[in-house]
C-alpha cells in the first residue's frame, strides 16, 4: 500500500514528507537535501512547494576585465595590495568553478560567457586565454572609437573606459541574452554555490511575486548605513532581502534590460554621483534583492563601505582561487 500511494503522490505532483524518518519518499531524498526542482518546484520546509512559473533556461555572464588599472577613479590599493591582475585571474577561477557547480546541478542550464578585455598587455592577456581554455567563454575587446561620440568627454581615459565597456556589456545584453543576465566585474570572488543558489533563488522568488527581479549577489555594508526598511525573502538555500542600490555587478532578465534601456543607456554617457545613479532609480519601481550572506566578494580598498561584505573569511576564499 505504501509503494502504491507514494506511486500516486508521485503522478498527481504530490510529495510526502516523513517527518519521522526525516526523508521524502516521493522525492528519494533526505530533507536536509535540496528538494526543488529546476523549471518545476521550488520546496523549502516548512514553508511548502512553490509552483515555479518564472523558469530560468539560459544565463548570459558579461565580465568586464581590465588587468591594469588598480580602482576606476580612486587612487587606493586593493585588500591584499596585489597587481591587477591578480584580482582578473582569481575573479575568473572562481566565477568558472561557480559555473561548474552549477552546471553539474543543472546540466540543461544554457551557460555562456563573454568577457570584454579592455587593452590588457599582451603578457596578461595570455595568462587569461590560458585559463579559460576548454571553457564556454570568449574574449572580446572594448571599442574605443565606437564609444567616443556617445560618451561625454571624462578627466581620465581610465574612466572612459569604464564608461564604455558598461555601455558595451548592456548592448551585448541586450542583443545576445535570451533569459538571465549576469553582469560581473573582474574584482570580485564568487563562492562556488553563487551561480547555483543565485539561478535557483530567481526561479522562487520572481514566481512567487509573479513578476521578474534584480539580483546582487554581494551583501555590501553600505546596504547597512542607512535606516531604510527592507524585506527578507527565503531563496534557495539562504535569506535575501530587498535593497534600492547596487554597484555594476548584478543579475537580471532580458525584458527588464529592454525595459528600462534608458536608464542603463544614460547609466553610461557621464560619470554620475553616484556611479549607478539611473540604474538605482530602477529599484524605485522593480524588486532588487541581495543574499545574507554574501554569494560573492568584492576586493576594493578595506577602508571603502562599497567593499567587504560582513562576517566573510576573505582570506580563505582569496587562498582557494590562488
Amino acid at each position: 500500500m505504501r509503494k502504491i500511494f507514494i506511486k500516486l503522490a508521485r503522478l498527481f505532483g504530490y510529495e510526502i514528507i516523513d517527518q519521522n524518518k526525516f526523508i521524502s519518499p516521493t522525492l528519494n531524498k533526505e530533507l536536509h537535501e535540496d528538494l526543488s526542482i529546476l523549471n518545476d518546484k521550488s520546496i523549502i520546509l516548512p514553508l511548502g512547494n512553490v509552483k515555479i512559473t518564472k523558469r530560468v533556461n539560459s544565463i548570459l555572464i558579461i565580465l568586464r576585465m581590465n588587468t591594469e588599472v588598480e580602482i576606476w577613479d580612486q587612487n587606493k590599493k586593493r585588500l591584499f595590495g596585489e597587481p591587477k591582475i591578480e584580482y582578473s585571474i582569481r575573479s575568473i577561477k572562481s566565477l568558472i568553478k561557480s559555473i561548474d557547480f552549477c552546471q553539474k546541478k543543472y546540466p540543461d542550464l544554457k551557460i555562456k560567457t563573454i568577457i570584454i578585455e579592455d587593452h590588457s598587455k599582451k603578457e596578461n592577456l595570455e595568462k587569461v586565454e590560458k585559463l579559460i581554455q576548454n571553457q564556454n567563454i570568449d574574449i572580446i575587446s572594448l571599442d574605443h572609437e565606437k564609444y567616443k561620440p556617445l560618451i561625454k568627454e571624462q578627466k581620465s581615459i581610465g574612466t572612459f573606459s569604464n564608461l564604455a565597456s558598461l555601455l558595451q556589456s548592456f548592448e551585448i545584453g541586450k542583443s545576445k541574452g535570451e533569459d538571465l543576465i549576469f553582469f560581473a566585474e573582474d574584482d570580485y570572488l564568487h563562492f562556488e554555490p553563487m551561480l547555483e543558489e543565485m539561478v535557483a533563488s530567481y526561479e522562487r522568488i520572481a514566481s512567487q511575486v509573479e513578476k521578474d527581479i534584480f539580483m546582487c549577489p554581494s551583501d555590501y555594508p553600505y546596504l547597512y548605513m542607512s535606516n531604510e526598511k527592507t524585506n527578507i525573502l527565503i531563496g534557495n538555500k539562504r535569506h535575501w532581502r530587498t535593497i534600492n542600490k547596487t554597484l555594476c555587478t548584478f543579475m537580471t532578465t532580458k525584458n527588464l534590460l529592454n525595459n528600462y534601456w534608458d536608464n542603463f543607456y544614460k547609466t553610461c554617457l557621464d560619470r554620475h554621483d553616484p556611479f549607478e545613479k539611473y540604474m538605482n532609480e530602477i529599484y524605485q519601481d522593480e524588486i532588487c534583492i541581495s543574499p545574507l550572506q554574501s554569494l560573492s566578494l568584492h576586493l576594493t580598498n578595506i577602508n571603502s563601505s562599497y567593499g567587504l561584505s560582513p562576517f566573510i573569511d576573505y582570506k580563505k576564499l582569496w587562498e582557494k582561487n590562488k
